[in-house]
């Protein structure tokens, strides 16, 4: 497991657009059938990170709090699952199903959405606003496997705040950390 940080696309960027399968429900999902009428979370996840692990009760109990104030969420795994097949689109069904994800669990076999995202590493947090700009770009809160502070969601619950209330300058920003996306 080799510690990556975000590495923080910038700015405004436009919501790249996207369609891909759903594990849970089987159907194809884009950037439009999750939007959010006042903001979207696009998540880079996958099942096996133990950074993933440590943070997933807390993401569901956010995505719980604010999908009904008009955030959209959504997960997406990008990772090679020939080397990682605990990262298979059969298991991430299962993962999202046992959790309770209230948020579509998308597979990117490509790897061509999280290209376009720039993402990293997992988790990686991206927020768009309701014209799908991109207003923050970091991690959920200073919790890591080990470090013994709280997973409270901190610093996503207050971005998520401010663009409920259209505040699009947030700060701080601060990278997320984990295991690097596993590339093909």
């Amino acid at each position: 497991m080799a510690l990556t940080e975000s590495n923080m696309l910038p700015l405004r960027t436009l919501a790249p657009d996207f369609t891909l399968p759903d594990t849970v429900s089987g159907t194809e999902k884009s950037f439009a059938d999750i939007k959010g009428v006042k903001g979207t979370v696009v998540i880079f996840s996958c099942n096996h990170c133990p950074f993933v692990v440590h943070i997933n009760n807390e993401l569901v109990s956010i995505a719980n709090d604010y999908s009904d104030r008009g955030i959209g969420f959504v997960a997406i795994s990008s990772n090679d699952v020939e080397n990682y097949p605990a990262d298979s689109p059969d298991k991430m069904a299962i993962v999202a199903k046992v959790l309770q994800y209230p948020f579509p669990y998308l597979y990117d076999a490509s790897q061509a959405v999280a290209k376009a995202y720039d993402a990293a590493c997992t988790p990686d947090f991206y927020i768009f606003d309701a014209a799908a700009k991109l207003v923050y770009r970091g991690r959920m809160d200073g919790s890591r496997p080990g470090n013994n502070l709280p997973v409270n969601g901190a610093d996503l619950r207050s971005a998520l705040d401010a663009v409920i209330l259209g505040i699009n300058e947030i700060s701080p920003q601060i990278p997320s950390a984990g295991c690097n996306i596993k590339w093909k």
